[in-house]
């Protein structure tokens, strides 16, 4: 697929000072820059970041009222439901609550509540708030929740259930009446960092409660693996407190990390130090299969327990789980494809809607992602459950997604999400006419270039420049993540050396050099770009710089990620 670069521009006077500053290589002081790091002070706060910067919980709105409210539980022996999300960042959030509160109240006067995907659907759900009704609780935290949750808190409120709610997204014009509301997101919160996630806010209230109390640090920082393991998976930006928290917990999951994350690592076969790519593609998604093939509780079950042995026969489960979800994943995707790929009217289409009856809800989303990869469109991917149809849609960069789908809302039971993702339902005989609506809509209003997928570039480098002292400080810029994403690099004026091939008629195993300087590298999924090579033309390299273990030796290798025919340079490397 072709694929649009850009080149980010950088402040030469900047980039300049920070080099005397540093005095590191110019190309990560040109990054630094780019990044907001432009000075000696805000670059050894990146690259030492401290647990003592993070900001005092009682900034945030209503801090006071949630820490109070949740003492007098305590002092009057209430029982409190500590309420989350099914996902990783939901369970983490409870689990961590969960487990501080039991230190200050009894476990008789606490239970944890993760709603069923199925049953209950996302959120504060009315059968979690029976349920607290019907076993006497008085107090209902809701963590990664409960911000859009107006009425089924007014119904809660009617039954003598009060709601403390700790959530990051962002709130409507009508805020629940809750007893206190955490949310940094809210316009007249005054919270110095506004992207925490879910489980990031039910942090603050437990390091809140731990100054109220005079508990000493060691008592919540252990939960750091599980703050850590939330930031990743929830896809936050990593900058802030977000990057503290997670370097931090990234720390706990490498030396001393719960037993619960620990079983999670041995089955997904870590043997070496883990970064947070590890924890995005093998942790997170071992726990979210619980919550879409089965039932999410057995996650935060996993992370509560002491036990070894027993946080093992959890993470078993999770595992089980996930090995269902990849093959009603991998199978979905292929009917998907075929699909698509043998219907000419969907196949010149801007967007991508599919619809199969029998296929799993747990996946549609993952599948929906899978998709709008292969064809660059937005996506949506439909089955049904019992009478309605319900399905998850996926945007590309910089379309807003939300509102497409909400000018399709006339044959909508139900949707919701936000610009690059939403959930939506409707009866079966409006699937056909959502299609069609959401195909002209997509068309009048998607601009052409957002139908090519962008490289953001982040500097020209040579190969000459690209050494093992640069590489490791390329690796403290760890973790990666949005505000902060793995450094891009382009290289011009490349040649084969004729030792590059294809493997496993997939890949490209390069062999290049630029001048006197030659590396191999990687390119996966690339087959379709061997013919350049063989052109013995010059080219212009697109890559990330890696590690390569190979006979016990380790070396510095490229990971390609695209080429093309080298441009003259008065044209600015736009390939686009």
């Amino acid at each position: 697929m072709h694929k649009r670069w850009n080149i980010l521009p950088f402040d030469a006077v900047k980039e300049t000072a920070l080099h005397e500053s540093l005095k590191i290589n110019t190309t990560l002081c040109r990054i630094l820059v780019q990044r907001g790091l432009d000075d000696y002070t805000k670059a050894k706060a990146f690259f030492r970041p401290q647990l003592a910067d993070l900001h005092d919980p009682f900034l945030m709105k209503d801090m006071d009222k949630a820490v109070n409210r949740i003492v007098t539980a305590i002092e009057q022996k209430e029982r409190i439901m500590v309420f989350g999300d099914y996902d990783v960042d939901g369970t983490t959030a409870v689990a961590c609550m969960y487990q501080f509160l039991c230190k200050l109240h009894s476990e008789v006067f606490l239970e944890f509540y993760i709603p069923h995907r199925y049953r209950e659907g996302y959120g504060v759900s009315k059968a979690g708030i029976d349920f607290a009704a019907q076993n006497n609780f008085k107090l209902i935290i809701s963590l990664d929740c409960g911000i859009k949750s107006v009425e089924l808190i007014k119904y809660a409120a009617s039954l003598g259930i009060e709601f403390i709610i700790c959530d990051h997204h962002l709130p409507d014009f009508e805020l629940p009446s809750a007893v206190a509301i955490l949310n940094p997101k809210q316009k007249d919160c005054n919270y110095p960092y506004k992207e925490l996630c879910g489980c990031g806010v039910g942090f603050k209230l437990i390091t809140a409660l731990a100054q109220h109390f005079g508990i000493s640090e060691e008592h919540y920082f252990c939960y750091l693996d599980l703050v850590a393991t939330a930031i990743a998976a929830d896809i936050v930006p990593m900058t802030g407190e977000n990057r503290i928290l997670a370097w931090y917990g990234l720390q706990q999951i490498n030396t001393n990390p719960s037993p619960g994350i620990k079983a999670l690592i041995k089955l997904g076969g870590i043997q070496k130090q883990l970064n947070i790519n590890n924890v995005v593609f093998v942790i997170a998604p071992r726990v979210n299969a619980a919550g879409r093939m089965d039932d999410a509780k057995k996650a935060v079950q996993l992370f509560i327990e002491k036990d070894p042995a027993k946080a093992l026969e959890f993470a078993e489960m999770l595992h089980s789980d996930n090995t269902n979800r990849k093959e009603a994943d991998s199978s979905i995707t292929e009917e998907a494809l075929a699909v698509i790929d043998g219907d000419e009217i969907l196949m010149n289409r801007k967007s991508t809607v599919v619809y199969k009856e029998h296929w799993h809800k747990g996946v549609v989303g993952i599948v929906a992602s899978r998709l709008t990869e292969k064809y660059y469109r937005p996506t949506v991917v439909l089955t049904r459950h019992e009478d309605i149809v319900t399905g998850s849609a996926r945007s590309v960069a910089g379309f807003n997604l939300y509102e497409a789908v909400h000018a399709c809302r006339e044959y909508l039971l139900a949707y919701g999400g936000h610009f690059a993702a939403a959930g939506l339902s409707m009866l079966p005989m409006n699937v056909e006419a959502f299609s069609n609506k959401f195909e002209a809509e997509v068309a009048a209003t998607i601009p052409a270039h957002l139908l090519i997928p962008e490289i953001t570039i982040d500097s020209e480098i040579s190969f000459s420049a690209i050494s093992l002292g640069l590489y490791k400080i390329l690796c403290q810029m760890e973790p990666f993540g949005p505000g902060n994403m793995r450094p891009i690099f382009v290289a011009t004026n490349v040649m084969d050396t004729g030792y590059s091939k294809i493997v496993k008629d997939l890949h490209i195993r390069f062999v290049i050099k630029q001048q006197d300087t030659t590396f191999t590298g990687i390119g996966f999924n690339m087959t379709d770009k061997f013919a350049l090579l063989e052109t013995k033309k010059p080219l212009d390299i697109v890559f990330t710089i890696d590690e390569n273990e190979w006979n016990g030796e380790t070396s510095l290798q490229l990971k390609v990620i695209d080429i093309n025919l080298s441009l003259p340079r008065k044209d600015g490397l736009k390939h686009s």
